[in-house]
């Protein structure tokens, strides 16, 4: 069995100069794709249980896909929890089997956050998995706006707190679906000064591949979330399956000619993050 903890993975990532790729998951289809392409590029993944994927499906059900998978993977798998905004959340998804939870306080008042995130982090460590917390707000395209982190404040968070990743705004957004802007790696570098938690970056898929490569080998962020990228190479190999035969109805036999594509783009964002 390959499930694993957060530390498990990005601690390594932060020795070896490479960074894993938290993807988000939303069902069977795409996370069963993410481990396939993760084995064929030999490299851990994390799979990722979002407000979005939770909505959908809960938690208990969310976490027995996740073990499953990695039960049977080749490959390193960590069962993530991603945004938990509440500590009962962040508890179920402790009792579904989860090995890493990430808790959003980031909405709050610096020490309100502190205070929480250390509260669930210390949960965690109790149960012998993982905690992610968030400093500094990232977020959404065509929604709220960001909110930097401040480096001295992450260097407070992250001490108080004990969580094993830390994700920063460090011009990164939510839902961005084009690669035109870039991260502010002069805050990054800020950041990196005053901490030695691996860093975390939410809202990958607006990053341009070569600046996450260079990110990846060449400071501390271990871990880029992924999701709006392949929730479009999904649908868009879903509505060609759709459209190639319109007298398909079953919709196995539809959602099954989805599973190629998505390893493939998977394959192409999981290359990125190698080392050097």
């Amino acid at each position: 069995m390959t499930l694993v903890t957060l530390s498990d993975v990005l601690q390594p990532a932060l020795k070896g100069h490479f960074a894993v790729a938290g993807l988000v998951t939303l069902g069977w289809e795409d996370m069963r794709a993410y481990v396939a392409a993760a084995e064929a590029e030999n490299v851990p993944v994390i799979l990722q249980a979002g407000p979005g994927c939770r909505e959908h499906t809960p938690l208990p059900v969310l976490g027995k896909m996740f073990r499953h998978l990695a039960g049977n993977a080749s490959v390193p798998v960590v069962a993530h929890l991603d945004h938990g905004y509440t500590l009962d959340e962040c508890r179920q998804a402790l009792d579904a089997g989860f090995t890493s939870l990430m808790f959003d306080g980031s909405r709050h008042p610096l020490q309100q956050n502190i205070d929480e995130t250390a509260a669930i982090a210390e949960m965690a460590h109790a149960a012998g998995i993982s905690c992610e917390g968030e400093i500094g707000f990232v977020g959404y395209s065509g929604g709220e706006a960001s909110a930097g982190t401040d480096p001295e404040e992450a260097a407070k968070f992250a001490r108080e707190t004990a969580v094993d990743a830390m994700a920063i705004s460090v011009g990164n957004v939510h839902l961005q679906q084009d690669k035109q802007g870039g991260l502010d790696e002069a805050r990054i570098r800020a950041i990196e000064a005053v901490t030695t938690v691996p860093l975390v970056i939410h809202g990958g898929s607006g990053v341009p591949v070569e600046q996450r490569t260079a990110l990846a080998r060449g400071s501390a962020i271990c871990k880029f979330n992924i999701g709006t990228e392949l929730r479009m190479a999904f649908g868009h190999a879903l509505r060609e399956a759709i459209n190639s035969d319109p007298s398909r109805f079953d919709r196995n036999s539809i959602l099954k000619d989805t599973h190629d594509p998505v390893v493939a783009a998977t394959r192409r964002v999981l290359s990125a993050f190698k080392a050097n």
